[in-house]
């Protein structure tokens, strides 16, 4: 199975969402999956995690984002929180969830091969 290796772009918390369910089913299918926040995106975990529409995801019997990105992570989803982010964002790397890493594009871009799919949202 392909590498699924997902760069979300923008501090949309229904983006990071889609991405981490996409990357839960890919771990779930026995494939690696890695999310790269860029930027602005960053600060969508900054602590406390919860986004606009948690409330309607969890009333519909669906996890909130802080559960769906803990399962991402107990599944071995890999995730990189750029570090420029991190400054942009005024966040601190003890700031973050345990599990997510610090890198760049640069290091995301060279941990794929060839055969990965990259989307971009």
């Amino acid at each position: 199975m392909r590498d699924l290796r997902i760069i979300v772009t923008t501090a949309d918390a229904e983006r990071l969402r889609g991405a981490l369910v996409l990357a839960c089913a890919q771990a779930a299918l026995g494939g690696r999956a890695s999310l790269f926040l860029q930027l602005d995106a960053v600060a969508l975990l900054r602590p406390p995690i919860d986004a606009p529409l948690d409330k309607t995801h969890r009333a519909a019997g669906l996890p909130s984002l802080a559960m769906v990105l803990e399962e991402a992570l107990a599944l071995g989803v890999t995730m990189l929180a750029c570090q420029s982010g991190l400054a942009l964002c005024q966040l601190t790397a003890d700031q973050l969830p345990p599990g997510v890493e610090i890198g760049g594009p640069v290091s995301f871009l060279q941990a794929a091969d060839d055969q990965a799919r990259l989307l971009l949202v």
